[in-house]
């Protein structure tokens, strides 16, 4: 080849791939005409018309009004002036279970025992072909039963065929006497540390609670792989359609993970799940020595351990300083010793697993902040130990998650729910530090919120009404129940953020459309800021986006 011919050659290579570069450079998807509203790492809330998104799917640049725009970008989509938002993270989540409550039967809008009885009896009758009768979220708080359910109520439904229907906190079961009878459940049984059969006349009532729970297990029907699979694809179209495009998945099972992997692998895995294995048994058997890498382009992770140390304040398992307030013999359960919870903790720790711990009661909550400051002085570093639902923490204790840089991963909708139970249960004078968001944040407290769904429905809307208005969904009680512990819309839409992005270590992936993140987010049917907060809750997802790609909304 002459020099002549060689230039030639070296100037057309050098013109392509400059072409190439350019093409490279264009290659932005322009996200245009939109109300677009987050809040910053500073807390602060952040106004912009546009978005620029990279060919990966990710945040480029978030546009001013009258900022220049690519000039040929690979897609536009013009957003018509509505109100866009990053997408939601739920911070707590129950995934399979919040799908296998919505393949079983759901009790969780029944009014009364009659209401549950009927729903109980229609569903049998439509699955003459279930072994067993399978159920979710009755709540006899709510029934204003006045007392538990017992299997006697459950006489007469399903044929003749076992009955076994959780709590909506999913910390007590109702069990027929078929149910009682296949696992072996008479008036000689002994509840294990940590639980309790409920008794009357000397025999099982068919309420276990907590730990007993785990008395019925061996007797009920086994899941199938397939079955995990329908309820995660149940659990996802739940979770899309009211904007969650991430959640802290709590209490992980190698069962739970396959269905995840298998969902991964064939490209099904719709939303992003950061794992809390149930326990350090699991997370061996899913992760080994230590968190998982991020997978499936930031879809999936094991990257903590959840614990469980009290039970709920509905079933009065919550562990409290002090009785209860409507049953003076009952303090609640401690479902670990100190030591098993140091223990725990510590395995946790030791292979670099974030902890996160189930506290409720204000016992709970102070026993979990003395084994963080003991676990701190070993385990150095930026560990973000995490207690989940914090829901009723002694004033006193209050400083002492700042001093361990302890994260409240709490959820508004249990106090809009509990609030009237909550106060039959604690009286008036102990709600100091009942579900005490302001005083969390005004403490400095990093926050994060969820729904714990199944318990609540996931919705991040709901949530928002409550942390801002402290009314449930009648809007009730008047002024909102211990209405100074109210929030901002900003405050309440970081913590539903950067906030639950930060209690998990994913804040540069995700959480409030920074540059360099996921382009995840929402468009929605109203301007949430000019909104009534008593009218946050009807707020309709119209479109969601990730990666910078529309997703199909399927559960309308």
């Amino acid at each position: 080849m002459n020099f002549a011919r060689r230039t030639s050659a070296v100037l057309a290579a050098l013109a392509l791939g400059l072409g190439m570069g350019a093409t490279r450079a264009d290659a932005q998807g322009l996200i245009d005409n939109v109300n677009g509203i987050t809040v910053d790492a500073t807390g602060d809330l952040v106004h912009f018309t546009g978005l620029v998104i990279s060919d990966d799917g990710r945040v480029e640049k978030r546009l001013a009004r009258g900022e220049k725009r690519p000039d040929r970008p690979s897609f536009r989509f013009d957003g018509k002036g509505r109100t866009l938002m990053p997408g939601i993270i739920d911070a707590h989540v129950h995934v399979i279970d919040l799908g296998f409550s919505r393949l079983n039967l759901d009790l969780s809008d029944t009014n009364s025992l009659d209401e549950a009885r009927q729903k109980i009896a229609a569903f049998a009758a439509a699955n003459p072909g279930r072994p067993w009768i399978i159920g979710f979220g009755w709540n006899h708080e709510k029934w204003n039963l006045g007392r538990f359910p017992t299997a006697a109520d459950l006489d007469g439904l399903g044929d003749g065929r076992p009955i076994w229907l959780e709590r909506v906190d999913g910390h007590a079961g109702w069990a027929n006497a078929a149910a009682l009878a296949a696992a072996k459940i008479a008036p000689t049984s002994k509840a294990p540390v940590g639980g309790r059969i409920e008794m009357v006349a000397g025999r099982p009532s068919g309420i276990l609670v907590d730990k007993a729970m785990a008395l019925m297990t061996p007797a009920l029907p086994r899941p199938q792989p397939k079955d995990y699979d329908a309820a995660l694809s149940a659990a996802q179209d739940a979770l899309l359609a009211r904007g969650v495009t991430t959640v802290a998945d709590m209490g992980t099972s190698i069962e739970h993970w396959q269905a995840y992997r298998r969902a991964g692998d064939r490209g099904a895995l719709r939303i992003r799940i950061l794992g809390y294995a149930a326990g350090m048994e699991q997370a061996a058997l899913i992760a080994g020595p230590a968190p998982t890498p991020w997978l499936y382009n930031d879809r999936l992770r094991l990257g903590g351990v959840k614990l469980v140390l009290d039970g709920a304040l509905g079933s009065r398992g919550a562990w409290l300083k002090a009785p209860y307030a409507d049953a003076p013999k009952e303090s609640g359960l401690a479902l670990l010793t100190s030591a098993q919870l140091r223990n725990q903790m510590s395995r946790a720790a030791m292979d670099g697993f974030q902890l996160a711990v189930h506290a409720i009661g204000d016992q709970a909550n102070a026993e979990t902040l003395d084994a963080i400051e003991e676990l701190s002085e070993t385990y150095k570093g930026d560990r973000r130990w995490r207690i989940e639902h914090a829901q009723i923490v002694d004033p006193a204790d209050l400083a002492r998650f700042v001093r361990s840089g302890t994260i409240a991963s709490m959820q508004p909708q249990h106090a809009t729910s509990d609030w009237a139970m909550a106060t039959r249960r604690l009286g008036p004078e102990r709600l100091g530090g009942a579900y005490a968001w302001r005083t969390m944040l005004d403490n400095k407290v990093p926050l994060a919120f969820g729904s714990d769904a199944p318990v609540e429905p996931a919705d991040a809307f709901i949530g928002l009404k409550s942390a801002t208005t402290r009314l449930d969904a009648r809007n009730e009680p008047a002024g909102g129940w211990l209405p100074t512990q109210r929030l901002t819309l900003a405050e309440a839409l970081r913590a539903y953020g950067r906030g639950a992005a930060y209690a998990a270590f994913a804040e540069e992936r995700f959480g409030n459309l920074a540059p360099g993140q996921r382009a995840d987010f929402l468009i929605l049917d109203r301007d949430i800021e000019l909104a009534s907060p008593t009218d946050l809750a009807a707020t309709q997802v119209l479109e969601l986006w990730m990666d910078g790609k529309r997703v199909a909304l399927k559960d309308r």
